[in-house]
């Protein structure tokens, strides 16, 4: 058994587990997005050959050079774009991503909005900087209300759930607990929440889809 799919086996034994006894049994399990970004290839063939489908990544351009080339040969690949994306990358971006995870501002919501047309990527979440960071990306809690109004009423965009990246230092369950919360209150879906190191903690309250780079693929052996 390969290292990758190892790792993969424990993940969903752990995911299933947590979820199973969770608020959110009654639910679909969440889906696992394997952080692929600046991983080695022969690491990412291993999940491919193990039928991982779902990938993430943070730049458009990297992921560009190299899901070219995995797309042609593994079908029903999904990528999401779960890093900061510049105005000027847009339109690469929505021809390459099937999910965008962190809209996080209107000129990037507008730049999305003239472009939408001809976009590839169908489903957006919006980045929530539930801990109000000034040096971090994200809508802040008392912003987001104008702004999901913006996207989904005036750009016409197809906004299906919230992202978030809890504080370093800071107990993650608390923001969880919190995007849950705004999640409700402005009836989206989905949640994107939870990484290597609190993804058991984003299952327990209601994460959708968890993003894990670690676990999934071992540290990386090159920067």
């Amino acid at each position: 058994m390969n290292e990758i799919k190892k790792n993969r086996d424990i993940l969903y034994n752990k995911i299933k587990i947590t979820h199973e006894n969770s608020f959110y049994n009654e639910k679909k399990m969440p889906e696992l997005i394997a952080v692929s970004k600046q991983q080695e290839t022969d690491k990412i063939i291993q999940a491919l050959e193990c039928g991982h489908r779902l990938f993430g990544e943070n730049k458009v351009q990297e992921a560009e050079k190299k899901w070219m080339i995995f797309r042609d040969k593994y079908k029903k690949v999904e990528l999401h774009l779960i890093g900061h994306l510049q105005t000027n990358k847009v339109k690469k971006a929505i021809q390459i991503f099937d999910f965008i995870h962190t809209l996080d501002r209107e000129s990037l919501a507008y730049e999305i909005h003239k472009n939408f047309n001809k976009s590839k990527t169908k489903s957006f979440f919006v980045q929530v900087n539930t801990g109000m960071e000034k040096q971090k990306s994200g809508i802040f809690p008392d912003k987001l209300e104008n702004f999901l109004n913006l996207c989904m009423n005036k750009f016409k965009l197809p906004i299906i759930g919230l992202m978030c990246i809890p504080p370093i230092g800071e107990n993650p369950s608390v923001h969880f607990c919190y995007l849950n919360k705004l999640r409700k209150k402005f009836n989206l879906d989905k949640l994107s929440m939870g990484m290597s190191s609190d993804y058991e903690q984003a299952i327990k309250f209601g994460a959708n889809y968890l993003r894990i780079g670690t676990k999934f693929f071992g540290k990386r052996e090159r920067l």
